[in-house]
């Protein structure tokens, strides 16, 4: 989903439905933006990428701490972007543990990825939990941008019912909350979140013009030409380059999200039935939302972004990567080795998808100087580290990006055994720029994100 102001900063192609929000460029770039004495660069982004069932440590964890250290064997995908990426061992979620509760800890985990606060077992109306870090951004910070977030998904999940020992299914199927009763929805289907990020008018005039261009034939691209062709001549050479990159990429995500949504959606079984729009492809539908993220920061939508990956629980097979069993049934895998080889191997394929959305972040120019990647924070993990004990320290999470300069990467730390993760929030917060006295169960920030 996305919730929506009225305010950006970038200048925007019109068409009739359409508004397609554009890169920071030079030729149109305020004084303020590129002055050297200002010190303005390019605003901040965060996003968070949330993970479920936990991996197997032993092949996520680095043996050594500090610069310079093996990326293991599921991790291995992001050496193109090691120097841009921070490991973090030793985070707790200890509101992600029963304290009293019972059973639910795949339910707790999802709900206390973003929140670090327990939530009320129920499976009923009457649901609680707490305001999600990216909210809490949103609600400080959010009113610069045209959509305050933007919220992604691949399962589509339920929004009541008993999915996990007691625990709604609200609570497994989404990470983010704008209040203690209220997590905000998702939006899985690429085809929507596409022309929600580049619609104008109300959702049911931006549906009308997407009918009407599917019904055409017609990219998004056909209906904002005349206002391309008049911006061309007031832009710089490399500016105008640029600009045609930029359309080029849009079309190519457009055609992927067409082609995707007409491919063989049985090319692999899913536990779930498959909307129209939705690939059936696995990867490709978790790349197109990364595209989606990567063209809402370059182009100034939104600054703040969730995915899900897959909902708490998730019992997808991969048999894209040769993996039919379940994710949820492997990750108990009471120690058998050929469990644990089939697990790694999805916590690798995650990872992979990962790095894919790092790597087109990092070959963004952003302001006038810097990647997106540079700009950004990117949070990644689950809030169980292993699937077979359920625990909630030790968490496996990544942090990429480096932040606007604000944060040392290209290393692998270790912070005290029960330091919660919502201290990264807060240093993440304080970095944004929406600095606030505590979120969930913080006790402070965390030090070592410089040194």
């Amino acid at each position: 989903m996305i919730s929506t102001n009225k305010a950006n900063r970038r200048e925007i192609l019109r068409g009739i439905g359409l508004s397609i929000g554009l890169p920071w460029m030079e030729s149109l770039a305020s004084a303020a933006e590129v002055s050297p004495d200002t010190g303005i660069d390019s605003p901040r982004r965060m996003a968070f990428l949330f993970v479920p069932n936990g991996v197997h440590l032993p092949d996520w964890t680095p043996q050594r701490s500090g610069y310079g250290y093996d990326l293991p064997h599921i991790l291995q995908p992001l050496s193109k972007v090691q120097e841009d990426v921070l490991v973090i061992s030793g985070l707790t979620h200890d509101k992600g543990r029963a304290n009293g509760d019972g059973p639910g800890d795949h339910a707790r985990s999802a709900s206390v990825f973003l929140t670090g606060s327990q939530p009320r077992k129920t499976n009923g109306s009457d649901i609680r939990s707490g305001v999600s870090v990216d909210q809490v951004a949103s609600r400080l910070g959010g009113k610069q941008t045209r959509f305050s977030s933007l919220e992604l998904g691949c399962e589509p999940g339920r929004s009541a019912g008993n999915c996990d020992s007691g625990y709604s299914c609200a609570y497994s199927s989404n990470i983010s909350w704008s209040s203690e009763s209220t997590p905000v929805g998702k939006e899985t289907n690429p085809r929507f979140a596409f022309e929600r990020l580049f619609g104008s008018g109300t959702v049911k005039e931006q549906d009308q013009q997407a009918e009407k261009r599917r019904i055409l034939k017609q990219s998004i691209l056909d209906f904002v030409l005349e206002d391309a062709r008049s911006l061309q001549a007031r832009l710089g050479k490399n500016d105008q380059q640029k600009l045609e990159e930029y359309l080029t990429g849009v079309r190519e995500v457009e055609r992927r999200i067409e082609l995707s949504a007409h491919a063989d959606e049985q090319q692999y079984e899913l536990d779930y039935p498959v909307p129209n729009g939705i690939p059936g492809d696995y990867a490709e539908h978790i790349r197109l939302m990364c595209d989606m993220m990567v063209l809402a920061f370059q182009t100034d939508r939104t600054r703040i972004a969730t995915f899900m990956l897959a909902d708490a629980g998730s019992n997808r097979s991969y048999r894209n990567i040769n993996v039919p069993d379940g994710h949820h049934d492997l990750s108990h895998h009471r120690g058998d080795a050929n469990k644990h080889a089939k697990i790694r191997e999805i916590n690798r394929f995650h990872v992979q998808q990962l790095a894919y959305f790092l790597e087109r972040l990092k070959q963004t120019k952003d302001g006038p100087s810097g990647s997106l990647l540079d700009h950004s924070m990117i949070c990644y993990g689950s809030a169980i580290s292993d699937g077979d004990r359920h625990n909630n320290e030790n968490l496996p999470v990544v942090l990429a990006g480096r932040g606007g300069g604000s944060i040392d990467s290209g290393r692998h730390i270790r912070v005290e055994n029960e330091t919660p993760m919502c201290n990264l929030f807060m240093s993440m917060l304080e970095r944004f720029g929406t600095p606030v006295d505590f979120i969930g169960d913080s006790t402070g920030c965390l030090p070592s994100l410089t040194i």
